[in-house]
């Protein structure tokens, strides 16, 4: 990469770059670059800023995120998704104060919980003057078009060219705003479909471009095979609208939110499933169904069949410290865009006997 291109891409960022309130001059304070990162995988821009804003009002330091309690975490992290990353932020900041100091390389930064090889080289450039490249799909589309490499999105091979294509713009441009305009090129500009070439500082020597196929390069990510799975749910309303909620356990998926007890139907029959779990949360009487939501977490497509329940019988469960009765459209607790799909699916059914 000339000196020339590396020059015109930097003048591009700093003429085009969007504000978001993440960006701010480097070196930058890590705390807020880790915490906007790790919510930027696998998740929009769009959505990851109000959600960072929201987040640093509650916890504007590191100190007093490690001090949270993990359900005021997770509850923060609500509407979001993917919240094994709440937790393993929580727990790397944690380790952070109690170390007394932030590592600084990207090796350091590394060893901390959840920090893979883009989140440790992002803190470290943007923060402590690192040279090693964050190269996240951006990098990566970029690099195959302007290089013309026919590789797999998110492969090795790509994966490896990209980070030599970005310390070549490095070394061309020393300094992290180098990184940073090239990821902003393959967010804004240089998009999976309908690139805008005409926009793109690196287009003169750009071989896709060249080919007049932009849009074959890089070749899509192999697709993960779809995983179908079939829950039951027990909806328990009271009189007050709000509903009884148990926190999911650890180790399965949707660990630490706050749900209607849910069950993994299995090989049986959803009214036997059902049944099953009503007996586990101490509940007599009948049971309706309501009509079942889908709901999909990465490659998983669930079904979830709720069933309504008269709370007319005494809980055996509802004062014990993973029990929570709460309003289902503003709860108190960490939940998961689920339960809102739950409260519309179950808002019309009754569990009193029918003429």
């Amino acid at each position: 990469m000339t000196e020339a291109s590396a020059a015109a891409l930097v003048d591009w960022f700093r003429a085009n770059c969007r504000e978001l309130s993440m960006r701010t001059p480097h070196p930058r304070d890590p705390y807020p670059v880790l915490v906007s990162e790790v919510m930027a995988q696998q998740t929009q821009i769009d959505r990851v800023v109000p959600a960072f804003d929201r987040f640093m009002e509650l916890f504007p330091d590191a100190g007093s995120l490690a001090a949270a309690p993990e359900d005021e975490v997770l509850q923060a992290w609500s509407g979001l998704g993917y919240y094994r990353r709440a937790r393993l932020l929580h727990t790397a900041v944690r380790a952070v104060v109690a170390a007394g100091e932030w590592p600084r390389t990207r090796a350091e930064l590394a060893r901390l919980p959840g920090l893979g090889p883009y989140t440790s080289a992002a803190v470290a450039a943007f923060c402590f003057g690192g040279d090693d490249p964050p190269v996240d799909g951006n990098v990566e589309r970029v690099t195959a078009r302007v290089l013309g490499l026919d590789l797999s999105l998110a492969s090795g091979p790509l994966r490896r060219a990209a980070d030599a294509f970005a310390r070549d713009l490095w070394r061309a441009h020393p300094g992290p705003e180098v990184f940073e305009a090239v990821m902003e090129l393959g967010a804004t500009v240089c998009t999976p479909s309908a690139p805008r070439c005409p926009e793109c500082p690196l287009a003169p020597g750009c071989q896709a471009l060249r080919r007049g196929t932009p849009g074959l390069f890089p070749r899509p990510r192999p697709q993960r095979a779809t995983e179908d799975r079939r829950w039951v749910c027990l909806w328990l309303p009271r009189d007050d609208g709000r509903v009884l909620l148990r926190r999911v356990a650890d180790g399965t998926l949707l660990a630490g939110l706050w749900l209607p007890p849910l069950a993994d139907a299995g090989v049986a029959r959803n009214e036997d499933a059902a049944r099953r779990l009503a007996v586990e949360a101490g509940v007599a009487g009948p049971l309706v169904a309501a009509p079942p939501v889908r709901h999909s977490i990465t490659h998983r497509r669930i079904t979830v069949v709720p069933f309504v329940a008269s709370t007319a019988t005494p809980m055996a469960h509802e004062r014990a410290a993973n029990w929570s009765w709460e309003d289902p459209a503003a709860p108190a607790v960490a939940t998961s865009s689920l339960l809102a799909k739950l409260r519309r699916a179950c808002a019309d059914v009754s569990t009193l006997p029918r003429p």
